[in-house]
């Protein structure tokens, strides 16, 4: 199946809304557990990236797994960074997590490297990739920690269905239609290599991790 491309942000707010309160449990608690797992030996306290934060509930557990850790979360969509705002301040963590709107490549972003970079289930909303690889490039530094989870791409749109069916039946319409069409939009992890590649990142490796998601992660070797 060939990929068809979804608009770039979730600006709606009713869609931010449903997205924002949806149950993502099973997944996002999954990330900070593989991110530990992939890194054992990394360092207690570290500045750290999440690029297309959404909500901000995969950042607000990275931050409670890593108390050492303080956080430049990046979204374009102005009704998810109301979301993501509200969940920082209940989680009490507004001092370690500072929010920014803004699109990549041009966005605020405060320091010129960081520690750590995240992105997470942003990549499939890109038309081109290369938007987040060189953004990744121009923000690490030799051993900068990436971790990027994401959909993946299933092989028709009948198994395109059936996920949905499987993992949001009981939700809004509009978060299974978004959920479809985020997982035509998503990237093979074939295809993601050759975008590694081509940015210049092949020390990043690529693992299916469950029946709809990948991972890429590693240190930046320069």
């Amino acid at each position: 199946m060939k990929r068809t491309v979804e608009p770039e942000l979730m600006s709606d707010a009713k869609q931010a809304k449903a997205y924002a309160q949806a149950d993502f449990e099973s997944a996002h608690s999954s990330y900070p557990k593989l991110f530990a797992k992939k890194f054992p030996k990394r360092s207690q306290r570290a500045h750290a990236l999440d690029l297309g934060c959404g909500p901000c509930d995969v950042t607000i557990r990275f931050a409670q797994a890593n108390p050492g850790y303080s956080f430049h979360a990046v979204d374009g969509s102005a009704a998810m960074l109301k979301f993501g705002r509200a969940a920082v301040r209940r989680a009490k963590l507004s001092r370690r997590i500072k929010l920014i709107e803004g699109f990549i490549p041009g966005a605020p972003i405060p320091h010129r490297t960081y520690d750590v970079i995240i992105s997470s289930s942003f990549l499939h909303h890109l038309h081109e990739p290369q938007v987040l690889w060189q953004t990744i490039r121009n923000y690490s530094k030799a051993g900068t920690m990436v971790f990027v989870p994401d959909l993946r791409r299933p092989a028709t749109k009948a198994k395109a269905r059936a996920m949905v069916k499987k993992y949001a039946d009981d939700e809004p319409a509009v978060l299974r239609r978004d959920f479809y069409n985020s997982l035509l939009a998503a990237f093979t992890p074939a295809e993601v290599r050759r975008q590694l590649l081509r940015a210049g990142l092949g020390e990043l490796r690529v693992e299916i991790v469950s029946d709809r998601h990948m991972i890429v992660f590693g240190k930046i070797a320069r």
